[in-house]
């Protein structure tokens, strides 16, 4: 079932990259503090998450920070040396990517895809939620997974 808003976010554990920098973390601690923005994408390095989806959240943070988001969260079903290789691709310096390698978050948040006549079996559906304080106060989820327009940073400012 998908989380709703006014649930907490789940508790797991992740790699986080941030500064080039991998380290240890729990979802709940990492989402549990202050207003934050956390965006899920398919795979790292696809069409849409590199020419739209990250780009639109590298492009408007300046924007969301004066909105009181103290800090964007991307988060894909890949391990860290790919997330972190993209963060660097992409020059996501304000984004703290988290690698979901095994899906752990995405299916504790109910918004796993099914991707296996694709070829890349398992993976998050697009998706962005601002989260305060660890609770979920508005969920964005992508019909198909091309679609990019109701998680996009812009639709994200409306909210805020």
């Amino acid at each position: 079932m998908t989380i709703s808003v006014g649930e907490k976010v789940p508790d797991v554990p992740l790699k986080a990259i941030s500064g080039g920098e991998v380290s240890d973390v729990r979802t709940g601690e990492l989402l549990g503090t202050g207003r934050v923005v956390l965006f899920g994408v398919p795979a790292a390095f696809s069409p849409t998450c590199s020419d739209a989806h990250l780009p639109g959240f590298v492009m408007h943070a300046a924007e969301l920070a004066d909105k009181g988001v103290s800090k964007i969260f991307c988060l894909s079903v890949n391990d860290f040396f790919v997330m972190q290789a993209w963060a660097a691709s992409q020059h996501a310096d304000d984004i703290v990517m988290l690698a979901d390698s095994a899906a752990a978050f995405t299916t504790a948040m109910g918004l796993e895809v099914d991707t296996g006549d694709f070829g890349l079996g398992v993976r998050s559906q697009r998706y962005s939620a601002v989260i305060e304080d660890g609770v979920i106060t508005s969920l964005d989820v992508e019909a198909g997974l091309p679609d990019h327009d109701v998680s996009s940073a812009e639709n994200v400012l409306t909210k805020l």
